[in-house]
C-alpha cells in the first residue's frame, strides 16, 4: 500500500536550497549518485565479512547506468547494501540524515585494513538529483534471505510516497526522470564525459550498455566499463613505472612532454593523504596567457572533488600539477568547497616542503634539466619572498643568476656567490636592467671592475619587487649597485674638500631635477651617472612601472654622482675655481646629467637642449 509522507524536518524551501544554489554545476548529479552507489557496495563487502548470507551469491560489484530515451530516464543501480522501508524513510525523508555518517560512526573501533573505503559524509547529495530531474523513483531492497523491496518516490516539492515493492535482486536502483532541457545526460557521450571527469577512479565497475557495430550492417548491444578503475597514486610508488607516471601526467595536463621531477608519498600522521606532484619541464601554456592559478585536484576516496584546490598550493608553486587523495577533509554539504580546516595547512605545508626539496634534489643531480627548467619558471619561484616567510632561504638556494664573472648563458647562485666573495666584501651587489648587454656596460659596474668584485645581473621584471623582499641571505644584505652610497674604506675625503664649492652650486642650479650632488664612490671611467637613494625607486623600476600605466608623475628625484678623477669633472671644478658665475657651468652640469639619464637607459626631459649643448661644443672644438 502506498503512503504519501511529508519529508520530516525539511521544507519545501530548504530543499529548493539544496537543488538550486548548493551545487554550482548540475552535472554533478551524477558524481554524487555513482558515490553513494559505491559507498553502499563497500557497505555490503564490510558486513559481509560478518553475516556471508548477504552476498545472495551475488559478488558481481559494479554500478551500471541505464539510458531509456524513450521514457526520457537515466538510472544508477548498485547491487551494494540496499536499505529497508524504514532507512528510506530515515535516510531519504530527512535531509542531512546520512546512513553512511552513521556508519562510519558505528566502525570507528575496527581495524584500519579491514574499514571500507566511504565516499559520503552528509547524505545530501542523493538531492542533487532534482537539479535535472523533475521526479526521482527509488526502488531498493537490503541483502538477506527473505526481504522485501521498497519504492521511494518524489518530485522534490516537499512530499514523497513509498510502498512495498518487488526487487529481485539486492541493491538500489536510483532512476531520474529528467526534466526536458537536461535530456543531454542521456547522450552516450556526455555521461562517458562525466564518468570519466569526476569518477574514473572510483574502485567498482562503472558499467553502461552500448550499441556496437560488429558487421556491416549489424548492431550489438554490449556492457562497456566506463572507468579506469586505475587510481595511481594509490599504488605504492615501486610498483609504478616511469612511462606510466609520464602518460599520467600527460593525461592530466596535455603537456607533450614528460615531467622533469615526480614526487609521490603518503603524508601521514594526524592527516593522512596520497600526494602524486609533477614539476613541469618548462613553462606550461597555461601561465603564458589568462590569469595565473593555482591548485591541485583533490579526490575523496578517488572520486573528484575539486579541480583546483587553491588551499594545497601557494601561487609562486602553480605551475605544480598533482592530485591529493585524502578522506580526512572536512567539506561542506555539497561536496565542491572545503571548509577552512587546519589539515588544509599541513597538507599545504607537505606539498610545498617535498616541492622544494625536490627542485632542490633536481638542481643538485640533473643540472641542465634543472637549468631548462628554471629559464622557464624561475621567475615564478620568487613570488615566494613576498608570500612565504618561512620558506624563504629554502627558495633562495634554488636560484640562479648571471653574473659579472659568469660566462653568458652561464648561471652562479647565491651560496656559490658568498663562497667566492672577498674577505672585505660585507654585501651581496646586484643590478637590476632589461638585458644582460644592457647591464654589462653600465657604469653602476665600473667600481665592481676595479676591484674584481662580482655582481648579480637581474633581468626579470619581478626582480625589481622580489629581491628586495628577500631584503638578505644568510645575514649577507642584498644591495643594489645603482641604489644609495657604496661602502668603500679606501675612499680618499680629500677630493670633497675641493669638490665642496662646486658640488653646492650644481645643488642649487640642478634642483628643479635631482635631490641631489655628490662625488662617486662607484665610477672608474664615466664621468657622471644618476642613482637612487636608499629604498626609493630605481630608474628601471621607474620605467617598468611606466610601462604598466603607473608612472610619471611623483617619481622620486635621483642623485646626480660625479666621478672626481674624470678629466671632465676635474675641469668644471678648474672652470668653478675661476669664475662660480660662468653660465657654462649650469650648462655642462646639465649635459652630464643628460649623458647620465642615456647612459641608465632612461630618456632625456628635453632632447632638443640637450642637442642644442653637444653642438656647441662641436663647434667650439672644430674652430
Amino acid at each position: 500500500m502506498s503512503e504519501k509522507l511529508e519529508f520530516k524536518a525539511e521544507l519545501k524551501q530548504l530543499l529548493h536550497l539544496i537543488t538550486h544554489s548548493l551545487y554550482s554545476n548540475p552535472e554533478i548529479f551524477l558524481r554524487e549518485l555513482i558515490s553513494n552507489a559505491s559507498d553502499a557496495v563497500n557497505k555490503i563487502k564490510f558486513d559481509s565479512l560478518s553475516r556471508e548470507d548477504l552476498l545472495e551469491n551475488d559478488k558481481d560489484w559494479k554500478i551500471k547506468l541505464t539510458v531509456n530515451k524513450t521514457a526520457n530516464t537515466l538510472t544508477v543501480s548498485d547491487n551494494g547494501i540496499g536499505m529497508t522501508q524504514q532507512e528510506v524513510i530515515d535516510n531519504l525523508g530527512t535531509i542531512a540524515r546520512s546512513g553512511t555518517k552513521a556508519f562510519l560512526d558505528a566502525i570507528k573501533a575496527q581495524a584500519a585494513d579491514n574499514r571500507p573505503d566511504l565516499i559520503g559524509q552528509f547524505g545530501v547529495g542523493f538531492y542533487s538529483s532534482f537539479m535535472v530531474a523533475d521526479k526521482v523513483t527509488v526502488l531498493t531492497r537490503p541483502g538477506g534471505v527473505g526481504t522485501k523491496g521498497t519504492r521511494w518516490e518524489s518530485d522534490g516539492q516537499g512530499e514523497f510516497t513509498i510502498e512495498p515493492a518487488e526487487k529481485p535482486r539486492r541493491g538500489t536502483d536510483v532512476t531520474l526522470h529528467l526534466k526536458p532541457e537536461c535530456k543531454e545526460y542521456l547522450d552516450e557521450w556526455r555521461i562517458r564525459q562525466i564518468v570519466k571527469k569526476f569518477s574514473d577512479f572510483i574502485e567498482h565497475p562503472i558499467v553502461m550498455d552500448v550499441e556496437k557495430e560488429e558487421k556491416e550492417g549489424e548492431k550489438k548491444i554490449e556492457e562497456e566499463t566506463l572507468n579506469s578503475r586505475k587510481a595511481i597514486w594509490l599504488r605504492h610508488k615501486n610498483e609504478v613505472k616511469p612511462e606510466e607516471y609520464s602518460e599520467f601526467y600527460k593525461q592530466m595536463t596535455h603537456d607533450d612532454a614528460d615531467p622533469v621531477r615526480v614526487m609521490h608519498y603518503t603524508g601521514e600522521g594526524a592527516t593522512e593523504f596520497k600526494a602524486l606532484l609533477f614539476i613541469p619541464a618548462h613553462k606550461p601554456m597555461e601561465l603564458e596567457w589568462g590569469e595565473p592559478k593555482a591548485g591541485l585536484r583533490l579526490y575523496i576516496q578517488r572520486v573528484l572533488i575539486m579541480e583546483r584546490c587553491e588551499q594545497l598550493l601557494p601561487m609562486y608553486l602553480r605551475f605544480v600539477h598533482g592530485v591529493i587523495d585524502s578522506s580526512d577533509l572536512p567539506l561542506n554539504v555539497s561536496r565542491e568547497i572545503l571548509q577552512h580546516n587546519p589539515q588544509l595547512a599541513t597538507i599545504q605545508k607537505s606539498v610545498v616542503k617535498n616541492v622544494l626539496d625536490g627542485l632542490a634534489a633536481l638542481k643538485n643531480t640533473e643540472y641542465e634539466k634543472y637549468t631548462a627548467f628554471y629559464r622557464g619558471l624561475g621567475p615564478i619561484l620568487k613570488e615566494a619572498f613576498h608570500h612565504d616567510w618561512q620558506n624563504r632561504e629554502k627558495v633562495a638556494d634554488l636560484l640562479l643568476f648571471e653574473s659579472l664573472k659568469t660566462p653568458k648563458g652561464d648561471f652562479t647562485t647565491f651560496s656559490r656567490y658568498v663562497e667566492n666573495m672577498p674577505a672585505d666584501q660585507k654585501d651581496i651587489y646586484f643590478l637590476i636592467g632589461e638585458t644582460r648587454e644592457q647591464i654589462e656596460h653600465s657604469p653602476y659596474l665600473e667600481a665592481f671592475k676595479a676591484k674584481n668584485q662580482d655582481v648579480l645581473l637581474l633581468t626579470d621584471p619581478i626582480d625589481e619587487f622580489a629581491i628586495p623582499s628577500l631584503g638578505a641571505y644568510k645575514g649577507k644584505k642584498l644591495q643594489a649597485a645603482d641604489r644609495g652610497e657604496l661602502d668603500d674604506a679606501k675612499a680618499d675625503d680629500k677630493p670633497a674638500e675641493e669638490f665642496k664649492a662646486l658640488l653646492d652650486l650644481l645643488k642649487n642650479k640642478l634642483s628643479d631635477e635631482v635631490s641631489d650632488v655628490r662625488l662617486s664612490k662607484r665610477l672608474t671611467d664615466s664621468a657622471a651617472c644618476l642613482v637612487a637613494d636608499a629604498g626609493a625607486m630605481t630608474a628601471h623600476f621607474e620605467r617598468l612601472m611606466q610601462r604598466m600605466g603607473r608612472g610619471g608623475e611623483g617619481a622620486p628625484k635621483r642623485v646626480l654622482e660625479l666621478n672626481p678623477m674624470h678629466p671632465a669633472i676635474v675641469a668644471l671644478r678648474d672652470l668653478h675655481a675661476k669664475n662660480p658665475d660662468d653660465l657654462r657651468i649650469e650648462g655642462y652640469a646639465r649635459l652630464l646629467l643628460d649623458q647620465a639619464a642615456i647612459a641608465e637607459g632612461s630618456k632625456v626631459k628635453d632632447p632638443a637642449a640637450f642637442a642644442r649643448r653637444v653642438n656647441e661644443l662641436l663647434v667650439k672644438d672644430l674652430a
